[in-house]
């Protein structure tokens, strides 16, 4: 019996950790209970991301009639397109140049495969079909609620079209297939056990639910290192919270730190996928907006859930250092599913499922 006791103390076998520190048993028994839950992706034929396209046409299973789209046209709910003998056409205008050539960046990509067919395609920021909305029309956005009807896409800015962050993405983040391979060397650079054990945000004031945490930075620096960057509509430093605007800070620069915070912008932030590439553990606050990619994202095998209010930050950041080896198992597992899963290919196969 010593014999079987020392060998487990030398090679503890997966959960031994579970009921090391019952202080943390309720957060434990959450992330345990969702690995056991968790069904991982098959790699095959992009099928990672099919039930979220399946289920957003769910809708129009009984086709479409050209009453209602030409409907959807004319309520300029977004950008008019057309594929006639495998060539790309669309309406004259679009509100934002550099998103529309994102989108058509994609397409063109895969044109030879697609039937002839139109769309309207929503490049601003907000979606555009509340589910009260009768009938349901179709329209495609890159982002939406459980509260929309919205068709969802991938985001122009795998290519190009911002967001603009001066002075450092003055075009925008960049091309994500570039990106992807910036950030892993960043990683490379910044290993686990070299990284700050601190949580980390820079961003702009897009919305006051980030205030807590910089609040909290303020009043606990070494717990929390998050300040406000400006944005276009700065115009005073009532809008960064009483004090001047931080520099901005390039993203594989945010690899340093173990814990890395994501919040919503206007809609989903485009910043999300490129945390976990870093290898940090990924704080993603609320659950609300959504992108294409992140139903197969899961709370607690991939990310740290946070509450909306961040009513629980401090737990959580203090469970996280307390626990240093769950924490880098969790962000481990959300840097594999993104490297393995979000990648270029899967964005196109993605579009062409979608528009076939």
């Amino acid at each position: 019996m010593a014999g079987q006791l020392a060998q487990l103390l030398v090679n503890p076998p997966p959960g031994w950790w579970i009921t090391r520190d019952a202080k943390w048993g309720k957060i434990i028994d959450q992330m345990n209970s969702a690995v056991e839950r968790y069904q991982p992706c098959i790699q095959e034929n992009c099928s990672c991301h099919q039930s979220v396209w399946k289920r957003d046409l769910a809708p129009f299973r009984e086709g479409i009639s050209k009453e209602l789209l030409s409907s959807v046209v004319s309520r300029k709910l977004g950008t008019h397109y057309q594929i006639i003998d495998n060539k790309l056409y669309r309406e004259h205008d679009c509100m934002f140049p550099a998103r529309c050539s994102g989108v058509e960046h994609f397409i063109l990509e895969i044109i030879d495969h697609l039937p002839n067919t139109e769309m309207v395609i929503n490049v601003r920021d907000y979606p555009q079909v509340p589910t009260w909305m009768k009938p349901i029309i179709p329209v495609f956005s890159f982002s939406k609620t459980s509260e929309y009807c919205d068709i969802m896409y991938p985001a122009w800015t795998f290519w190009e079209g911002g967001p603009a962050v001066w002075p450092i993405y003055p075009t925008g983040l960049g091309r994500w297939d570039q990106m992807r391979e910036d950030l892993r060397r960043s990683a490379e650079k910044w290993p686990w056990k070299e990284k700050l054990s601190t949580g980390y945000f820079r961003g702009s004031r897009t919305s006051p639910e980030r205030d807590p945490l910089i609040l909290l930075s303020r009043e606990n620096p070494e717990l929390v290192d998050a300040e406000y960057t400006k944005n276009q509509a700065w115009k005073s430093e009532k809008d960064t919270l009483g004090k001047p605007p931080a520099k901005e800070i390039p993203l594989v620069d945010h690899c340093k730190y173990k814990y890395l915070f994501n919040f919503r912008g206007v809609a989903a932030s485009f910043r999300l996928k490129h945390l976990f590439l870093c290898g940090s553990l990924v704080f993603h606050v609320g659950e609300e907006w959504l992108e294409f990619f992140y139903p197969q994202l899961k709370p607690w095998v991939h990310y740290i859930p946070v509450k909306s209010d961040l009513s629980d930050v401090r737990e959580l950041l203090q469970f996280v250092k307390e626990n240093d080896d769950i924490a880098q198992e969790i962000s481990e597992r959300g840097r594999q599913f993104i490297t393995d899963h979000l990648r270029m290919e899967d964005v196109s196969c993605y579009w062409k499922n979608l528009l076939t």
